[in-house]
């Protein structure tokens, strides 16, 4: 977790703060990555995870088989 924009502590008192007022959130942090991804298998995995999060939200199922992420309040 090299982002210089917006660092883990805040990405992860914005996570805090959604699981607090029960809103559903994911947090995936990429060791390595700074702001804008770089390394193509976690530029993949991010757009999956994304997917499968609008997927568990807006009660979809994505068409091809995508590793889950853990969903706060949901």
């Amino acid at each position: 977790l090299d982002d210089k924009v917006v660092p883990p502590n805040q990405a992860e008192a914005m996570v805090a703060v959604l699981k607090d007022k029960d809103i559903p959130v994911a947090y995936v942090p990429f060791t390595g990555e700074g702001h804008g991804f770089r390394q193509s298998a976690n530029i993949k995995r991010a757009l999956e995870a994304e997917l499968y999060f609008y997927g568990r939200v807006f009660g979809f199922d994505p068409a091809d088989d995508i590793d889950p992420v853990e969903i706060a309040n949901l």
